[in-house]
């Protein structure tokens, strides 16, 4: 276990407590209480105040539900192997949507907002609406993160569902409906696949390691890595069309770094982030710093996902390729 305040990438927060503070420095009702001892289980420092915890464990169970029932709308259309059954159109800017993807974010934005109607809204397939900016909860959705795999008959395809408290995921969910493969989270409470606790690989340097993501990139971890003596003998994987899975992955220990390119958006990360994060890992940019969620533009630079202890030798490759 990592000792408490340990920071292991610049930007990772070493306090529990501020991490659910508000600016003004007073909470809410939702977030009042003292701090807690973390779970014995969990890798990450964060604690949360006694209120936060309760209101947790209480939408945990009612959300996984709903995002199971969420899966059972789009599995229908889901052909193995072969094209999708559902309607298919292109978005603004050329990107995919199926009729499965608006059904399954019409039935969690509503789902969702019963079991917690204090919450703002922020998903893929909804028109954003600033007024999350100013909310302390927030539910973060993405419908169907792999859409493109989803339309061709991947497996890799998956539902992700997060929801913030103070612009920090507290409740995270990646949902593989192919697969059968339920990852969560809760903010102290540990990650696992299935109801079974995971943790990143822990490996300490890129030699040897299982890396995936864009091949740009990849080349570039090498090129760095190579400039300080012998190439890492790196294993590349697949690229996994689902990004959410893909740092699911890195926090079961299945992939050692995932690598992420420049433009993907808060519904892509924030929930495999907070898995990834219970699991002993992190998502943070080039220089280190960890991923920020519910700004007014939700958009990413590059990043990379990775065990901790594995953050700073990649991060160093990255830097050093230029």
């Amino acid at each position: 276990m990592f000792p408490t305040g340990a920071r292991l990438c610049a930007g990772f927060p070493a306090s529990s407590e501020s991490l659910w503070r508000p600016a003004n420095g007073a909470y809410n009702e939702a977030s009042l209480g003292s701090p807690q001892r973390q779970h014995p289980d969990r890798m990450a420092d964060t604690v949360l105040p006694a209120e936060t915890q309760a209101l947790v464990a209480s939408l945990l169970p009612r959300a996984r539900d709903a995002v199971r029932e969420a899966a059972a709308l789009a599995t229908p259309h889901f052909r193995m192997g072969g094209q999708t059954s559902a309607n298919v159109w292109s978005k603004a800017g050329g990107s995919p949507v199926t009729e499965a993807d608006v059904a399954v974010d019409t039935f969690l934005k509503v789902r969702l907002s019963e079991i917690e109607p204090r919450a703002a809204w922020l998903s893929e397939e909804t028109t954003d609406d600033p007024a999350r900016l100013d909310s302390d909860l927030v539910w973060i959705v993405d419908p169907i993160d792999g859409t493109r795999a989803f339309l061709s008959g991947h497996p890799d395809w998956s539902i992700a569902v997060a929801l913030l408290a103070h612009g920090e995921p507290v409740i995270g969910f990646v949902f593989g409906p192919v697969l059968g493969a339920l990852y969560e989270a809760s903010a102290g409470g540990g990650a696992s696949l299935n109801g079974t606790p995971i943790r990143v690989s822990g490996v300490t340097a890129l030699d040897g390691i299982r890396v995936t993501g864009p091949k740009p990139l990849q080349d570039r971890l090498e090129r760095g890595a190579a400039r300080h003596g012998a190439p890492p003998a790196l294993t590349r994987v697949d690229r996994i069309p689902s990004l959410a899975l893909r740092v699911a992955r890195v926090a079961e220990g299945a992939i050692d770094l995932g690598l992420i390119s420049k433009d993907s958006r808060d519904w892509d990360l924030a929930a495999a982030d907070l898995i990834l994060r219970e699991a002993g890992g992190m998502i943070c940019d080039l220089d280190g710093e960890a991923a920020r969620y519910n700004r007014p533009e939700p958009r990413h630079g590059e990043l990379i996902s990775a065990p901790r202890s594995l953050c700073e030798p990649a991060l160093a490759a990255l830097r050093a390729a230029g």
